[in-house]
């Protein structure tokens, strides 16, 4: 019993002597670090107040030669804001999305739509500036941690409770005719 403790300690000790051998050699190589470990603050300075950020957004819609739809916006959002562009058909709810960024005060989207192109009708264009905890930190420091310094009539609280939030929406028609509708309905 006493040579089994003994051949215990000694594969122990091997495998404690073998372990403690790997050098720095056997690290993977790390470069140095450059930026600084600081997270970027996204909050003011202590005692200054930023101004709310009453937010703008317009957009204009052309239809490209192949029917699909590309979405072209103005807004007053900081750079590399990032927002999803959404265009929606009325009479199906199908749907297209797409993600781009502010620069300059302006953002592009599309083409939308399928390889055959958008059929007539009525069409929503949608507009939402994501999550500030999605966005990079200069803007989450512009819009606040929250969106609390956003402002205006296309704010709303977000639906799943992160803050506040930008949207707009509009509605536009490709083709010359209305929607057509079987019900007996008076339009005035």
């Amino acid at each position: 019993m006493h040579k089994l403790q003994a051949g215990l300690g000694l594969v122990l000790l091997s495998m404690v002597v073998i372990a403690g051998c790997g050098g720095p050699e056997d690290e993977p190589a790390r470069e140095p670090s450059t930026r600084s470990e600081q997270p970027i603050p996204v909050e003011p300075p202590a005692g200054e107040q930023l101004e709310p950020l009453n937010v703008a957004i317009t957009t204009s819609v052309s239809l490209r030669s192949d029917r699909r739809l590309v979405v072209q916006g103005q807004t007053n959002l900081p750079d590399s804001a990032q927002v999803q562009v959404t265009v929606e058909r009325e009479l199906s709810r199908v749907r297209w999305q797409s993600r781009t960024a502010v620069n300059d005060g302006q953002f592009s989207a599309g083409p939308f739509g399928s390889g055959s192109g958008l059929p007539d009708g009525g069409y929503i264009v949608r507009v939402q500036l994501s999550e500030s905890s999605v966005q990079p930190d200069t803007v989450r420091a512009r819009i606040g941690p929250k969106g609390e310094y956003l402002a205006g009539e296309l704010v709303s609280q977000s639906r799943h409770g992160l803050g506040q939030v930008a949207t707009y929406s509009r509605r536009f028609l490709v083709g010359d005719e209305p929607r057509r509708t079987r019900d007996q309905v008076e339009v005035n």
